[in-house]
């Protein structure tokens, strides 16, 4: 079993940054990948960043230049830096992992951005 603990989501401002972070912990084996989906009311869970095995990362095209994804010193770890927020990016924000047992989700961890 697979546990991920969301923290960092709160109000903020446009313009304003956040960062979120996520520990993972249990039996993880090798991570093949650890990164951030969002969900908005109304609307189909989306990704946010991920980084692959490798090192390589993956972001969704509203985000890019605005949201960084890093893996932690301790490999268990992600975080994400949320910078210049804009109204929509108001969602819920998921951590989540795939190891050789399967694909887990964290229980989310809700930003609110106020225009």
């Amino acid at each position: 079993q697979v546990q991920l603990v969301e923290s960092g989501g709160g109000w903020v401002q446009a313009g304003g940054s956040l960062t979120l972070s996520c520990v993972a912990s249990g039996d993880l084996g090798s991570i093949g990948t650890m990164g951030w989906y969002r969900q908005a009311p109304g609307k189909q869970r989306e990704l946010v960043a991920e980084i692959v095995s490798g090192g390589r990362t993956n972001s969704g095209d509203s985000v890019k230049g605005r949201f960084a994804i890093s893996r932690g010193d301790v490999r268990d770890t992600v975080s994400l830096t949320l910078s210049r927020l804009k109204a929509e990016d108001t969602a819920v924000y998921y951590c989540h992992v795939v190891v050789r047992t399967g694909s887990y989700w964290g229980q989310g961890t809700v930003v609110t951005v106020s225009s």
